[in-house]
């Protein structure tokens, strides 16, 4: 059964303050940029130990922050009169579990653990707890926007986005896998699936992408198989947003991959640009499958 549809707020006219919850990676340096660019104060809310060194000078104002404090984000964005954020970046999990002030710095607040009895005790999956917190942000006054609307070029765009083509194989693969990858999409099983000459070779599961790229290295020694990528069925895009980046490149040419299938509009592609030379330069092929067929 499909996810109800999440209704978004329309994104703010600049010059708007808007807050920009970060995890780790280079997406939030990126989002941020694109926000200064467009003419929006960023007022930036840092997981602790977890966002990017560069990141803090990027924004008008900038805060390192609790993990399960969602209490003290609103309270902070409502202090600098932010209405709108945005909320991206990865949780590295070893950066808090081996840090002697984690059980300080990460005390749930009130509001945090209110969310928690009242929407996670029986679902903790990833959308369910964005789910929470946007919830818990909305009745502070803080609305979470679609993380991808800053940068709609680093989206994933229909078609052959690289100058290396998919092989006929490659293009016969595709077609017999992603109607599989929709029904495990709906399922909300993982959002990937490797092939090769029509051979299920590996699903996404609990691991994420990378390593299931790996695991399909050291099952498939033949060279040129096919990934295929997309976005759970009724994602919400205010964080759940499905992202390569150069590294997934990199990870697939090591593993020996020749094809990289996602979802037109679904996937965010870190640094599009330096993907695709990248890509090219590895002698894999990136392919954009149109949404009505994702």
């Amino acid at each position: 059964m499909l996810s109800p549809l999440t209704i978004l707020p329309d994104p703010p006219a600049p010059p708007t303050a808007i807050g920009l919850i970060a995890g780790g990676g280079q997406l939030p340096v990126i989002i941020a940029r694109s926000l200064r660019e467009k003419g929006h104060a960023v007022h930036g809310l840092g997981l602790w130990r977890q966002y990017e060194a560069g990141l803090p000078e990027i924004c008008t104002s900038f805060r390192d922050v609790g993990l399960l404090r969602v209490g003290s984000w609103a309270r902070i964005l409502a202090r600098l009169g932010v209405r709108h954020a945005i909320m991206v970046g990865r949780v590295d999990k070893a950066k808090l579990m081996h840090d002697p002030l984690r059980m300080v710095k990460n005390i749930p607040d009130v509001r945090t653990v209110v969310a928690w009895y009242r929407h996670l005790r029986h679902d903790r999956r990833s959308h369910a707890v964005l789910g929470a917190i946007a919830e818990e942000l909305d009745r502070c006054g803080v609305q979470l926007l679609d993380s991808t609307y800053p940068i709609p070029a680093e989206l994933a765009t229909e078609g052959v986005m690289t100058r290396t083509r998919p092989t006929a194989m490659q293009e016969q693969d595709i077609d017999f896998v992603w109607p599989m990858l929709r029904e495990l999409l709906r399922l909300d099983i993982g959002q990937a699936v490797s092939v090769r000459e029509r051979d299920v070779i590996a699903v996404e599961a609990v691991e994420g992408t990378d390593r299931m790229i790996e695991r399909t290295g050291t099952l498939c020694r033949a060279k040129g198989w096919t990934i295929c990528k997309g976005a759970r069925s009724g994602h919400d895009r205010r964080s759940d947003v499905p992202t390569i980046g150069p590294q997934t490149i990199e990870n697939l040419h090591a593993a020996g991959a020749g094809c990289l299938a996602l979802a037109a509009g679904d996937v965010i592609m870190i640094n599009k640009a330096e993907v695709i030379d990248l890509a090219d330069a590895r002698g894999i092929s990136i392919v954009g499958v149109p949404v009505a067929k994702a």
